[in-house]
């Protein structure tokens, strides 16, 4: 069963794509060349070339979230950095730095973005300056008003967690969840959508595959045609102590980062390239203007800039990131935050 799967006609599926299509310009497009240029000239002869800026920035509306999810330290309560809210204005002067060059931005990192209460109007924000804009919820915010605000604000992509299709199961890792309310959120945006006539959001039910849920995949796509979701993705489970077993790793090996051992320990499955197209195209940037090198250095170890003190143009081509790419290009299995990573192994992955 593929990861991803439209469950509406072909039409409404493609609009996602034409949404996209359409916010291009000559700018963003010359510019993604120049980051994709650079990236190879780098892979073929080992050391750090940037030309361009980034083509993707993730951005954290807030680090507080309602729920307990065991594998998350939002959810644990965790952070060994300060927690709090982006500003406004703050998030206005980073868009005016950057929006020209971006083809997406992602308002998530961690923490529950709803709970931002300027988040709706920084979306919006975004979306005036012709952005792709992306967001992931766990889905008790969207009721009826936020889920207009949602519809009206522009957003082009709203990721839904729904990682259960039944109470029991699902708050087994949504710890203090409630699915009924995540579904009901669900339904006032399709509703809204519809009273609007609007093509956007396109919407994503996002299934966490983990061993307590895997029986339910069927279920969710089942699930999602009743809500009237666009989508559905299948995602797998990061897990922070996995090298001897985690009851949270699917016994269905394709769902599954890691791997059993002949010692009865446990690895990740897939070997580390000396490569990461991330740390060329895309960066986080903390609700306090921290820049770190992807979503995997979830307490900002990795501090490669401040945006308070310092413009982004300035760190992105600093010493500080060169230092990091090059590290990259030297050995990622030799990086805390990429040893438990599958991601960022390819140009498309």
């Amino acid at each position: 069963m593929p990861n991803a799967i439209p469950l509406q006609p072909m039409k409404i599926f493609l609009n996602d794509s034409l949404n996209f299509i359409a916010k291009l310009t000559p700018r963003r497009v010359w510019n993604f060349a120049k980051v994709l240029m650079s990236f190879y000239i780098s892979k073929w002869t080992r050391r750090p070339v940037q030309w361009g800026m980034p083509v993707t920035v993730s951005i954290e509306p807030t680090t507080a979230c309602n729920l307990r999810c065991p594998e998350c330290p939002s959810g644990l309560r965790a952070f060994s950095r300060e927690t709090g809210t982006l500003k406004e204005d703050f998030f206005r002067q980073l868009t005016g730095e950057l929006h020209r060059d971006l083809f997406y931005l992602i308002f998530y990192f961690q923490g529950e973005p709803y709970i931002n209460p300027n988040f709706l109007d920084m979306v919006q924000h975004a979306h005036r300056q012709r952005i792709f804009t992306i967001t992931s919820t766990n889905g008790h915010f969207l009721n009826d008003e936020n889920a207009r605000r949602t519809v009206m604000s522009g957003l082009d992509r709203l990721i839904i967690s729904v990682d259960g299709t039944t109470q029991e199961t699902y708050e087994q890792y949504r710890v203090g969840g409630n699915l009924e309310q995540v579904l009901q959120g669900a339904r006032n945006v399709i509703t809204w959508k519809r009273r609007l006539k609007s093509r956007r959001p396109h919407v994503i039910f996002q299934f966490l595959v983990v061993k307590p849920n895997e029986h339910q995949i069927p279920d969710i796509f089942r699930l999602a045609k009743e809500t009237g979701v666009d989508e559905v993705k299948l995602k797998t489970a990061q897990v922070y102590d996995y090298q001897h077993g985690n009851p949270l790793i699917p016994g269905i090996d394709r769902y599954a980062r890691y791997r059993r051992k002949a010692d009865g320990t446990w690895e990740v499955k897939h070997a580390l390239a000396h490569q990461c197209w991330k740390l060329w195209h895309s960066c986080v940037i903390t609700w306090d203007g921290v820049v770190v090198p992807c979503c995997f250095d979830k307490d900002a170890q990795h501090r490669l800039g401040d945006l308070k003190t310092q413009g982004f143009r300035e760190v992105w081509h600093a010493p500080a990131y060169y230092d990091f790419r090059r590290a990259i290009l030297k050995g990622r299995d030799r990086i805390d935050i990429c040893q438990n990573c599958t991601e960022g192994c390819t140009v498309w992955g």
